[in-house]
């Protein structure tokens, strides 16, 4: 009877052993494991090697638990059934599902838990040695398996999911802090993820705010007016201000000023100039960026799908929807977001709706209008007089300014939950 019983005290351990095991191996952090692995940690290898396999490394565990459980509770009924006779088994059955319940199951599961990676690490090489052990009746075990679900008509070899784009969303989510630089970082991840699905169109600088010179004045106007202009690259139309025949750079200007020995009359603005680069406005925004790295440029000119100039965009405006407004000491850009005393902003209208989510994360659709002011005349279905109010999306407009039939200034009031 003791010998019995200190069997089933260690058949309760094994059983322990292998709940715990299934629940860290399980809930180790993959990427964890992974670096770990990169940076030559021998143990993280083992738990990598075994959770590819992982149809194995389950069948394997679980096939041990049950062997383990099913035979301490025979050793258990045995003893019960000596002692109390047929009662013993009401015993058995009682006692054993306690004790498999406390110590095999939630004990070694709940440790395993909260410190799944260290424990992973640690029972990686026994583990390794037991799914090697007991491989032969596992492999038997899942074939039929498989060949139980094939009956059915089921397809087990195909795995169904979520793409992988969803997983990384949902765990940019979960990223925890409700600061200003956690808030900057889950909107940074957002970004990155976006780039395949937002057209250039969407961020596009339009062409009533781009700088441009008429190629047709004076060499020493256009000289004047690229100086007094923030930007070092500047489009030069020739007869109607969409006719845009050449991109004229500031370093290129310079050299031909030095090479010219400071005579600005003598420099032919044309061949200065680079050629424009014409892309449409449906360019997904990481196809524009390995554009602009493979042609080594960083400006481009939009066109909608009449070839109608709509705008420029540039590789800063691509980089500035990962990680927000880059400023310099020549910018003259105001962001045009005026936090009030009541807790609203003023808004341009210009101002993007992907600017105001990344800032404020307010989870406003821009899926049919790229700027506030966009948002608002989609929704409204009409243009706004100065004075009148909508609530759309949880958050309350308040046209404020209008020029002709273009919203330039709004008051946005988000709720109370969303205020910062």
């Amino acid at each position: 009877m003791l010998l019995s019983i200190s069997a089933i005290v260690i058949l309760i351990m094994f059983s322990a052993f292998f709940s715990g095991a299934e629940t860290a191996l399980t809930a180790a952090s993959r990427p964890l494991m992974h670096q770990l692995e990169q940076n030559g940690d021998k143990r993280a290898a083992i738990v990598n090697a075994l959770r590819e396999r992982k149809e194995r490394l389950i069948g394997t565990l679980l096939l041990g638990n049950n062997l383990v459980n099913i035979l301490a509770s025979a050793l258990a009924t045995s003893v019960m059934i000596a002692l109390f006779g047929n009662a013993g088994v009401a015993y058995a059955t009682l006692g054993m599902t306690l004790v498999i319940l406390i110590f095999a199951e939630i004990l070694p599961k709940t440790y395993a838990f909260r410190d799944a990676n260290a424990t992973a690490r640690a029972i990686a090489p026994t583990v390794r040695f037991v799914v090697m052990l007991l491989s032969p009746l596992t492999r038997l075990v899942n074939g039929l398996v498989n060949l139980v679900l094939g009956i059915f008509g089921a397809d087990f070899r195909s795995e169904r999911g979520f793409p992988s784009s969803t997983e990384l969303r949902g765990a940019i989510e979960l990223h925890a802090g409700e600061d200003g630089s956690v808030r900057h970082e889950r909107a940074m991840l957002r970004s990155v993820l976006d780039l395949a699905e937002v057209q250039v169109g969407e961020i596009v600088v339009h062409r009533k705010n781009v700088t441009a010179i008429d190629i047709d004045l004076p060499p020493e106007t256009i000289v004047e007016q690229m100086l007094a202009s923030p930007h070092t690259r500047v489009p030069l139309w020739k007869g109607e201000p969409d006719n845009i025949v050449g991109v004229l750079h500031g370093k290129e200007l310079f050299r031909a000023m030095r090479a010219a020995h400071g005579d600005v009359s003598k420099l032919d603005i044309a061949t200065i100039a680079s050629a424009p680069w014409f892309i449409p406005e449906y360019t997904l925004l990481l196809d524009q960026l390995h554009a602009f790295r493979e042609r080594r440029e960083h400006f481009a000119l939009v066109v909608d799908e009449y070839g109608i100039l709509l705008g420029i965009v540039t590789l800063e405006d691509i980089l500035e929807e990962i990680v927000g407004d880059i400023s310099d000491e020549h910018d003259a850009v105001v962001r045009g977001v005026r936090p009030q005393p009541d807790g609203s902003y003023l808004i341009q209208g210009s101002v993007t709706i992907r600017d105001l989510n990344r800032e404020f994360e307010w989870g406003l659709p821009d899926e049919d209008a790229s700027t506030v002011a966009g948002l608002i005349l989609h929704e409204s279905r009409r243009i706004p007089d100065v004075g009148q109010a909508f609530i759309f999306h949880g958050v309350r407009f308040e046209i404020i300014r209008r020029q002709r039939h273009q919203i330039t200034q709004i008051k946005v009031t988000p709720p109370p939950s969303t205020e910062r």
